[in-house]
């Protein structure tokens, strides 16, 4: 027999919780990450700022992902070639 999933009137108090905080940790993560993005200067991210945009809505990964690989170091912005 195929196990259902758990809908939410049966989870337990704690399972709901548990839920919850996952849930607000997910949606901070992405905002924070789409807050940085749209602030941060074209030429400090990796790739194409709407690419990026993209990736950070994929669950806990893209954010994550952003973070880690998506911006630049200072060390690592080219510096912008004179006329």
């Amino acid at each position: 027999m195929a196990k259902q999933k758990k809908q939410w009137k049966d989870m337990s108090t704690g399972q709901r919780a548990g839920a919850m905080l996952l849930g607000a940790v997910q949606v901070t993560l992405a905002i924070s990450a789409w807050v940085d993005l749209a602030r941060r200067p074209a030429e400090q991210v990796r790739g194409s700022k709407g690419k990026w945009a993209l990736i950070i809505a994929i669950n806990y990964i893209g954010p994550i992902a952003y973070f880690v690989r998506g911006r630049r170091s200072a060390g690592e912005i080219p510096k912008k070639r004179r006329k």
